[in-house]
């Protein structure tokens, strides 16, 4: 899992950060906090991440709660606690976090520190779909396939595939490309699947690896070629837009 950031890494930014985070500004404390946890423009440090997380908690900031949650997840610099990790995603949640929203319905679905609660599952990743979370529309999306919880529906299972296929979740992108070669859900494109799975690949994911060979297989030269330049095209687009997200104040 990946924690919460809002601007490039770097010695100016971290500077920018410690100003405004002894402030009182609540995204810098964030920043800073994530700074100090990857060991970007300063050395890592772990307790201070967690003063500055703290901090811009107790302004009732969700990314703060979020993050503090994945430490707690992951047993970074503190002990690994599913149920101080819940507590803070859930504040988090009730925040309007989607990030944290998506993660306390992944906590509910895998029952993780609480019982599994499908339902309970569903109404955030709802949530956070509704606040245009990729991972969140994924995971939902999941379950239309499966009908886990939900009434079966591959239509609505694709569309919220696509969503988040759009906004460059390679997990997505896979499904995608294994409802284009199925036909499920839509109709069946194998030209599609290909470039939905090359995306995904660009991106450096490669579970999709065993269905690409089959669709080389299937599909010319030709069509293989033109697949590829669209999902470049597709991947450098998707590039531009995650960028400009991350700079998002």
């Amino acid at each position: 899992m990946s924690y919460c950031f809002f601007l490039s890494p770097c010695k100016s930014a971290l500077r920018w950060f410690e100003e405004a985070a002894r402030k009182g500004y609540a995204p810098a404390q964030v920043n800073l906090a994530v700074m100090c946890l990857n060991g970007w423009g300063t050395p890592r440090n772990y307790g201070a991440a967690l003063q500055w997380l703290k901090e811009a908690a107790d302004h009732g900031y969700g990314p703060a709660y979020f993050n503090l949650g994945i430490l707690y997840q992951e047993g970074q610099g503190v002990r690994k606690d599913p149920a101080e990790a819940l507590h803070y995603l859930r504040k988090g949640a009730n925040a309007g976090d989607s990030n944290s929203q998506t993660n306390l319905g992944y906590m509910y679905d895998r029952g993780i520190g609480v019982s599994k609660d499908i339902q309970e599952a569903i109404r955030w990743y709802r949530k956070a779909a509704e606040n245009h979370n990729a991972l969140a529309r994924n995971n939902l999306a999941d379950l239309y396939l499966r009908g886990e919880g939900i009434p079966q529906n591959d239509a609505i299972a694709f569309q919220l595939f696509q969503e988040a296929a759009n906004q460059g979740q390679t997990s997505a992108c896979i499904k995608i490309a294994y409802m284009y070669s199925s036909g499920r859900g839509t109709a069946k494109d194998l030209m599609r699947a290909y470039s939905w799975i090359t995306v995904a690949e660009i991106a450096g994911d490669a579970r999709g690896h065993d269905l690409l060979r089959t669709l080389e297989s299937q599909l010319s030269a030709g069509q293989i070629a033109r697949a590829k330049e669209d999902a470049n095209k597709f991947g450098a687009k998707s590039q531009v837009e995650l960028s400009a997200q991350e700079f998002k104040p």
